[in-house]
C-alpha cells in the first residue's frame, strides 16, 4: 500500500502518541493536555501555532515553496466521550469516566502526521492550516471556533476532514459527494405531573404514565408524519423520573435526538413534538415544556472536493479499496458546520476491527494512522502543486 514512505518512517512514533493521547482522554473544552501536546509538537517543526481558538482549539500555520496565495485547511477533532473503556489494551484509559471511543486521539495523530511530513518536504505551494478543534461530540466546538474568528484569521479556499471507521475494511477509503451525514437536534422534554402515594394514583397527575404516553407518541412522527422517501430518526435516550418504590413522582423528563437530511423534514420534526406535547399536557391537565436545540447541520460534500480526495485515495490504497457509492450515515459530525463555511470534502478511512465507534470495547487500529497522514500530504500536495 504506497503510503508516503516519509510518514511510513516514523509511524511508530505517531503510533506512541496516538497511545499516549488515548490513555489520557479529555471530553469536550476540556483537552488540554492534548491541545498542549498539539502545540509542542507543531512548534518544534517550525509551524506558527496559535492557541486558545474556541476555547482550547489549536491552529498551525504553515507556508510551503513559492507565492502561492490558496489556502487549503485541514482538520481533526480532539475530544474524548463521557463514557467507560471496557478493553485490556496496555494504553486503555487512565481517567475514569473518559474514553476516545470514537477514535478522535487517531485524527489528532494522523494530522499531526501530516504537519510532521508537511513541514519537513515543503513539497507544496501555498499555505495550510491545521486545525485541531474542540469538543466535537455534541458541543459545538467548531461553530465556537468559527464564533472565534476561524476563518477571519485564518482564511481557507477549501478544508478536509476524515473519519476512523471500522464498519469498513483495513486501508478502505470512503468518499460521496453530496449529503453525507445527517443534521442532528438533541431535545429535553420536561413534564410537570403531581405526585402522590404509589398506593394512591388517584390522588397524582402520574408523570412517568404521561412520559411513555408522550414519549410512543412520538413515535408515529417518523412512521406517520414525515414523507417515507426522506430518511429521518427520533429517538428518545433517557427517561428519568422518581426516587423510590411507593412514591409517584411530581415531574417527568424524556430526553434524545433527531436526525434528518432535510431542514424541511427537521421543522416538521420539531413542530409535531411540540403540537403533541401540547395536546397530551391539555389532556392529562399537566404543564409539559419542549426545548429542542440544533446540534449539528447537514454535512454536505462538494463536488470537486469529493472527486478530488477519491484521486488521492486511488494512489494511496488503490483503485480497489475507493468506495465512491456508501449510503448517507445517520450519524453526524459537526465540521459540517465549516463546510458550510468553506467548500470542501469529508472523508472515512476503514480500518481493522468490528466494534462500532461509541462502545465501551471500541479500538483504533493504529495501521490506518500513515493512511491517514499520507491522505491529508498528498491532498496539500496534489491542490497546492509546487
Amino acid at each position: 500500500m504506497p503510503t508516503l514512505e516519509r510518514i511510513d518512517a516514523f509511524a511508530d512514533e505517531l503510533t506512541a502518541i496516538r497511545r499516549d493521547l488515548h490513555a489520557h482522554p479529555e471530553i469536550g473544552f476540556e483537552e488540554v493536555r492534548t491541545s498542549g501536546i498539539v502545540a509542542d509538537k507543531l512548534a518544534s517543526w517550525g509551524i506558527d501555532v496559535h492557541r486558545g481558538l474556541g476555547g482550547t482549539g489549536v491552529v498551525g500555520t504553515l507556508k510551503g515553496k513559492g507565492s502561492g496565495t490558496k489556502r487549503i485547511g485541514l482538520r481533526a477533532d480532539m475530544d474524548a466521550l463521557p463514557m467507560e473503556e471496557n478493553t485490556n489494551l496496555a494504553w486503555r484509559s487512565t481517567i475514569p469516566g473518559r474514553f476516545h471511543g470514537c477514535g478522535h486521539d487517531g485524527h489528532t495523530t494522523m494530522l499531526l502526521g501530516t504537519a510532521r511530513y508537511l513541514a519537513e518536504t515543503r513539497n507544496f505551494d501555498g499555505t495550510v492550516h491545521f486545525i485541531f478543534q474542540p469538543a466535537e461530540e455534541g458541543l459545538g466546538g467548531a461553530r465556537a471556533m468559527i464564533k472565534d474568528g476561524l476563518f477571519k484569521q485564518f482564511p481557507c479556499d477549501e478544508i478536509y476532514g476524515l473519519h476512523n471507521a471500522p464498519d469498513m475494511n483495513h486501508g478502505e477509503v470512503g468518499i460521496f459527494p453530496g449529503p453525507a451525514m445527517a443534521a442532528a437536534d438533541f431535545f429535553d422534554i420536561h413534564i410537570k405531573g403531581y405526585g402522590a402515594h404509589g398506593a394512591m394514583p388517584e390522588r397524582s397527575k402520574d408523570p412517568v404514565v404521561i412520559a411513555m404516553t408522550l414519549g410512543q407518541a412520538m413515535q408515529s412522527i417518523v412512521s406517520r408524519n414525515v414523507d417515507p422517501f426522506q430518511s429521518a430518526v427520533l429517538s428518545i435516550t433517557q427517561i428519568h423520573s422518581g426516587s423510590a418504590y411507593n412514591v409517584i413522582p411530581d415531574d417527568a423528563k424524556l430526553c434524545g435526538t433527531v436526525r434528518c437530511f432535510s431542514e424541511t423534514v427537521r421543522q416538521q420534526i420539531r413542530d409535531r413534538m411540540h403540537k403533541l406535547a401540547a395536546g397530551i399536557a391539555t389532556a392529562f391537565d399537566v404543564e409539559i415544556k419542549v426545548d429542542i436545540r440544533d446540534g449539528f447541520s447537514v454535512l454536505v460534500n462538494q463536488e470537486e472536493h469529493s472527486k478530488a480526495v477519491e484521486d488521492v485515495a486511488r494512489t494511496i490504497v488503490g483503485d480497489a479499496n475507493v468506495i465512491t457509492r456508501s449510503k448517507p450515515k445517520m450519524g453526524s459530525e459537526d465540521f459540517a458546520d465549516m463546510l458550510h463555511a468553506v467548500p470542501g470534502a469529508y472523508f472515512w478511512v476503514g480500518h481493522e476491527g468490528s466494534v462500532p465507534v461509541h462502545n465501551p470495547g471500541f479500538y483504533l487500529d493504529d495501521k490506518i494512522l500513515p493512511i491517514g497522514a499520507s491522505m491529508f500530504a498528498r491532498i496539500i500536495e496534489t491542490r497546492l502543486p509546487a
